[in-house]
């Protein structure tokens, strides 16, 4: 499998920010990147960055349109590669300016110097009920008749998902996470690291063959990572934004 894109030093990636009205914080940073107060070289968003985000329902992109015009912004003058999440998908309908990963295209290697990684959000490889119903919820035709049902009911669906949604405890710890991924991944792949999110957990595993890295939420306390690996360091440095400078 060839490289698909290569990581630069100074990239920053961010997981799991759950961007919404209620969670604001991911505004500010993204506002310091476009100020180039903050100065990656290269932006990675890694799924759900927004708490509801589909492609094709307008009505999603309303609350989220100035997050979106600042991301388009940004990828005029950076590199910004968005791996779709749970909660934001069909992209390619909304950023024009973005390289877009769907979850059919994860993981996807990437290359960083001499290192082979792996880059996912972290549900593609869930069982078969969880499949299908991404399939279906990233479907064309089913989101044209979620569009038209939403709108003549005065979008009580989406208000009731993100209503939903806000009530979701975004920052436990799962118990059970380490023997799920030992078990997960065993005998599979052959890279140097693997990197998601979706599960929150800001854990790092040496597993046989590779380091796997699940990423912190933004959406927790604000982490955020830069890819600055220098001989025995870690690839990943962790910071925390603060707006308050």
């Amino acid at each position: 499998m060839s490289h698909s894109i290569e990581i630069k030093e100074g990239a920053y990636i961010i997981s799991d920010a759950h961007y919404s009205d209620d969670r604001v914080q991911l505004l500010a940073f993204i506002k310091a990147i476009h100020s180039k107060e903050l100065k990656p070289t290269q932006l990675i968003l890694m799924g759900d960055i927004f708490d509801a985000l589909f492609g094709l329902i307008d009505y999603t992109y309303e609350t989220n349109q100035e997050m979106i015009d600042l991301l388009e912004v940004i990828a005029e003058d950076i590199e910004v590669f968005y791996f779709e999440g749970n909660h934001d998908f069909n992209l390619k309908a909304i950023f024009k300016n973005i390289q877009i990963f769907p979850i059919a295209k994860q993981p996807l290697l990437a290359s960083y110097k001499n290192k082979k990684i792996y880059l996912a959000h972290g549900d593609f490889d869930a069982p078969f009920g969880y499949q299908l119903y991404t399939a279906l919820i990233r479907n064309p035709f089913m989101l044209f008749v979620l569009k038209y049902i939403d709108i003549a009911l005065n979008h009580f669906i989406i208000n009731k998902i993100e209503g939903h949604l806000d009530k979701k405890d975004d920052c436990k710890e799962l118990v059970w996470f380490e023997d799920f991924i030992q078990k997960r991944f065993r005998n599979k792949y052959k890279c140097d690291y693997f990197i998601e999110g979706h599960f929150h957990q800001n854990k790092t595993l040496r597993l046989n063959s590779f380091t796997y890295i699940n990423l912190g939420a933004f959406a927790c306390n604000q982490r955020y990572f830069i890819v600055k690996s220098v001989q025995d360091k870690e690839l990943l440095e962790e910071h925390q934004f603060s707006n308050e400078r």
